[in-house]
């Protein structure tokens, strides 16, 4: 997908960017059995139907009356589909199939919002007096409208990941490695030594770049010498970790959220009362571990890199003597270079491609962990981008100068409680436009079902 717009420029490519984003989520929905639209794959979240909704009734509420000057239409409508669900908080939803509109219905809004939107922002973009909204820009309204859909492509697809397989329209899904890796036995699993230096956070407001208002302000931070792992930990790795007793040794279950000297035991009371015991994405059937991929279920595959919780994360790290990395930690990782200037990805200027990680939609699965030595860093470090988010030990919190963005006020804010924690890189089905190095996700330490992996460091 291209870049997104600017702040300060703006062409009618951004339509287009807009329905290529639309398509992204329409395939997905397409995914799901016609009966199944009612069905609530993950128990935290909505159902399917919501999201069918949701994308259209936020656009609508972004842009009809602060863009636009448009009156609603379905007021109700926009109301029901406007806000989703905190995963792990809150409690969980106890609405039933009843309770929401027939598809039919729903699928009606969707048509005449994307009419009248697709007319509307048309002409707006044709007339070079258009005026800017609470101090921002068309073009940023857009860019909040593209990349909140393609985030949602790629919530689905982790949900529809947890959709009963019978429950699906098959596609398919390559499952075969996209380079000859080394084997998995050979692979180099060791540390990479990262010096002394400084990592830069965030994004300057006068860049002309777009980003979420949790994005700002750039700022510097030194980072101490530590040593990263080369590769994201992989299933094997972790397979070894519930060998030895992982899931029944008290003492690697603490608090969550980076602190190795936690003795609180919120993850190992989570874990019990929940009887977790692996990984959300695998299953044991007969003596033997299989692997939930998007369609089918297959052995598992040892060298992908392994999705868990940041409390599995953190337990793991415990038990190998080791931590999870700091935000800061991870950037300089990914960003620095033995000479001060840092890049724009880890493997340099290049725009982001196919030879350089698994993201951008290009596959349902993870690849092995050293598939694509194209793009590791300046360091040494490879997979930072794509093959699964990282979490990091780092609180999810403004920094110096964060200024919510006024039309959207709770997209980062109502997340600064110290439960959430920050995530970096991507997934497979991440957007190559939020491949940018400032871009922040996050979660409570408790969720299981995003493509959530990690990596250990040692200080």
């Amino acid at each position: 997908m291209p870049a997104m717009q600017t702040d300060s420029v703006i062409s009618h490519d951004v339509i287009e960017q807009l329905a290529d984003a639309r398509r992204r989520t329409d395939e997905l929905f397409a995914v799901v059995n016609p009966d199944a639209l009612y069905d609530r794959p993950i128990t935290e979240r909505h159902r399917i139907v919501f999201y069918i909704g949701h994308l259209e009734a936020f656009d609508w509420n972004l842009f009809h009356e602060r863009a636009l000057g448009l009156k609603s239409f379905h007021p109700e409508f926009d109301r029901l589909f406007a806000f989703g669900i905190d995963p792990v908080g809150g409690g969980l939803p106890t609405d039933q199939h009843s309770d929401w509109p027939r598809i039919s219905a729903v699928q009606d809004y969707v048509e005449k919002i994307r009419a009248v939107l697709d007319v509307k922002l048309a002409d707006a973009l044709a007339d070079s007096r258009f005026p800017t909204s609470d101090g921002f820009s068309l073009a940023t309204l857009l860019n909040v409208a593209i990349e909140h859909r393609l985030m949602h492509a790629e919530t689905l697809a982790y949900m529809l990941h947890q959709l009963p397989l019978d429950r699906k329209v098959r596609r398919s899904e390559i499952l075969t490695s996209v380079t000859s890796p080394v084997g998995h036995d050979n692979v180099d699993h060791g540390s990479v030594e990262i010096p002394a230096g400084t990592a830069t956070l965030g994004l300057g407001r006068d860049s002309g770049v777009f980003g979420w208002d949790n994005e700002y302000e750039a700022h510097t931070v030194d980072v101490p010498a530590f040593a990263m792992d080369r590769y994201k930990v992989t299933n094997q790795q972790y397979l070894e970790f519930i060998n030895a007793g992982g899931y029944k040794t008290r003492a690697f279950w603490g608090a969550g959220g980076g602190n190795n000297n936690n003795n609180n035991n919120e993850d190992w009371e989570w874990i019990s009362a929940q009887g977790i015991s692996h990984p959300a994405f695998w299953k044991r059937t007969n003596n033997q571990w299989l692997y939930r991929t998007m369609f089918d279920d297959v052995p598992l595959p040892l060298d992908w890199p392994v999705y868990v919780s940041q409390a599995e994360a953190e337990a793991y790290a415990r038990w190998a003597g080791r931590s999870l990395p700091t935000e800061a930690e991870w950037q300089r990782a990914a960003y620095a270079t033995t000479y001060s200037r840092e890049r724009a990805y880890p493997w340099g200027e290049q725009v982001p491609d196919a030879t350089r990680g698994n993201f951008d939609f290009a596959r349902w699965s993870p690849t092995p962990v050293n598939a694509l030595p194209e793009g590791r860093s300046a360091f040494g470090v490879h997979g930072m981008l794509g093959n699964g988010w990282e979490w990091t030990s780092t609180e999810f919190a403004p920094f110096p100068g964060f200024k919510p963005f006024p039309f959207y006020r709770g997209y980062s804010a109502d997340f600064f409680d110290g439960k959430h924690f920050v995530l970096k890189g991507g997934s497979a089905r991440t957007a190559a436009c939020m491949l940018r190095r400032t871009f922040r996700n996050w979660f409570q330490a408790h969720y299981q079902f995003a493509y959530t992996g990690f990596r250990c460091v040692s200080r």
